[in-house]
This record gives structure tokens, sequence and C-alpha cells, in this order.
């Protein structure tokens, strides 16, 4: 027998997304694609239409404009077919605070359309999987914001979906919580499950995904790996610095020294940008010697994506840290 020698259709595709509320364009004619197997993020500031995006591709939301298909299969015109493709984890739970965590699993699997015989097997595996086995019984409203979220995507994943949209899914979590998260997320994919995630946590992003779409006002301002994002702001050279001991006007000063751009604050270091390695280092000996301090340490470093975001936006990281109580 030959080979089906058909390409697998993209996890998702878009073309031309736009999303209209009266005189506001929320999503503007966006265009992307997410691989098969692939963590896809899209990461930007409190209203860029992230959600909107998300309520559009699983069929909650009908676009002004434009295309939008599920491994193949356009989202309006074969609903009933991509629901069976994926699962959804809202930012804001979708679950029942009467009902246990099992209970909620199993009901989830009945709206999915599990068999009868396999539903409650699979929703017990699938809380045993995350870590709350002992917790089953346990009513949803009476579990921590973090074993609410986890739930939430065992319920989502009840039907053995394809593709998972998790929507801000650490928003509102303690470190633990969401570092825990994280590495469920990181577990899932390596277990086939293709994972679109939306973020406005830098950090986040970095960690988790191959690739990013960075959104601003309902716009894809840059689309690449995390890697790429960060060399395309690798414009900005900059050096790591320290002196020993540390004056205490080091960084102003240093500020004025001809070659560099800027200076930040890095710990018990300074972060001194330019544009040519050896200016920076000649202004990092000058300043040595005219000051008696001994440079305790010297070493160049790659841009941050916050500093990719910032270079590629135009926008402040503060955007960012500031929607929602930041992290």
């Amino acid at each position: 027998m030959k080979a089906d020698p058909r390409p697998e259709p993209p996890a998702v595709e878009v073309a031309g997304l736009s999303k209209r509320y009266d005189q506001l364009l929320a999503v503007d004619s966006v265009s992307f694609h997410v691989n098969p197997g692939e963590v896809f993020g899209l990461l930007g500031p409190n209203g860029a239409g992230k959600t909107t995006i998300i309520r559009m591709l699983t069929g909650l939301s009908r676009p002004s404009a434009g295309q939008a298909a599920i491994f193949g299969l356009d989202v309006q015109k074969n609903g009933r077919e991509v629901k069976k493709l994926f699962g959804l984890v809202p930012e804001t739970s979708n679950l029942y605070d009467e009902l246990s965590a099992l209970e909620n699993v199993i009901f989830m699997a009945q709206l999915y359309g599990v068999p009868p015989r396999e539903r409650e097997e699979r929703a017990a595996e699938l809380l045993e999987v995350f870590g709350l086995g002992s917790k089953k019984h346990v009513r949803f409203s009476s579990l921590s914001r973090g074993m609410k979220r986890a739930v939430a995507i065992a319920a989502a994943l009840v039907h053995r979906p394809r593709l998972l949209f998790l929507d801000e899914p650490t928003a509102g979590l303690d470190v633990i919580h969401a570092r825990a998260l994280r590495s469920l997320v990181r577990k899932l994919n390596r277990d086939g499950v293709t994972v679109f995630l939306t973020t406005h946590y830098l950090e986040e992003a970095d960690q988790l995904c191959d690739r990013i779409a960075i959104l601003v006002k309902g716009r894809i301002v840059a689309l690449d790996t995390p890697e790429g994002l960060k060399d395309r702001a690798s414009g900005d050279i900059a050096i790591d610095v320290g002196f020993e001991p540390m004056p205490e006007r080091a960084a102003s000063d240093l500020s004025h020294k001809a070659g560099i751009v800027r200076v930040s604050t890095c710990g018990d270091r300074l972060r001194l940008h330019g544009s040519k390695v050896s200016e920076l280092l000649n202004a990092v000996v000058t300043y040595a010697a005219e000051n008696g301090v001994e440079v305790s340490h010297i070493g160049t470093v790659r841009p941050t994506l916050e500093e990719a975001f910032v270079q590629l936006t135009g926008l402040s990281s503060d955007v960012m840290k500031a929607e929602k109580g930041g992290r």
C-alpha cells in the first residue's frame, strides 16, 4: 500500500481573521498557523485580542472577516466535527462548584460524548495523572486555585483531543502552582498534545513556547521562536559588569560614558547597553581606573524576551506586568 503523500494539515490555520465590536476593531486581520505537536503562544498585554482569537478559533464567537481551520476543518462550517478535536480551558473556570472534581470531569466527558462505560475510568485516570487522585471526591469549590486549574485541564482532555487551548493558564496562581502547571503543560506536549496558549507573562512564553506571536491592539507585530525574537533585538549589545566595591553612583556615572546607550541594574551588577562591545569594555576599564575599583565580573549577555518585546512593540514591559496584578 502506498503511503499517503499529503502532508498533515496545520493544527490551527488562520487567514485574515478579524473581529469588530461596533466601532472597536478587537482583532485586525491576523494570519498564522500552528504546527501539529508544538506549543504555540499568543503573547500580549491586556486588551490585545488574545481571548477574542481563542473564542473565534473554538467557535464561541463568529469572526467579522477571515477564516480559521482546525486540522484542516473550517471552524464555522464544521463546528460539530471540530469540537471533537480540541479541548478548551478558559481563563475563568466553566466547572461547577457544587460538584466534586471527579463529577465535574465525568460531566464534561458526557458533554463530549465519551461512551458511558469509559467516563468514570477516564476521569479518575486523568485526575490521578495530574496528582489529584486523593482530591477526586472533594467539592470543586474547596480546591485551591492551582488544583481548580488542573481539574479544568483534565476536563478539557477527557475526550482525548489532539489540540488544547489554554487561555492565561497561570493567571492568578502563586509561584509554586504556576510552576507545577507549566510542568503539566510540558508533559502534555511530550505526550503528543498540540498546545495553543495565551499569556501576558513574558517568562512563561519564553519557557513554554516553541513559537510566539506577539499581539498588540489586535495585530500580530512579530512571530518567531523565542530565540528568533531575541536575535531580532540583538542590535543592542549588552554586557554585565561588577565592581569591587560597587560605587554608589556607578550606574549614573557610566550612563554618561561614550559608547553606553543606557544602564540597568541586574542584581548586584550593572548591565551596560551599546552598539559596540569594544566601546563598552573601554568605558568599564576607564571607569574602574578613575574610581580606584576592581572589575570583579564582566561578560556579554543575550537580549531577553522582555528586551525583545520592548524593541519589537515600542511598548514598555510594564504594560505586561500591570495586567491583573502581574507576578
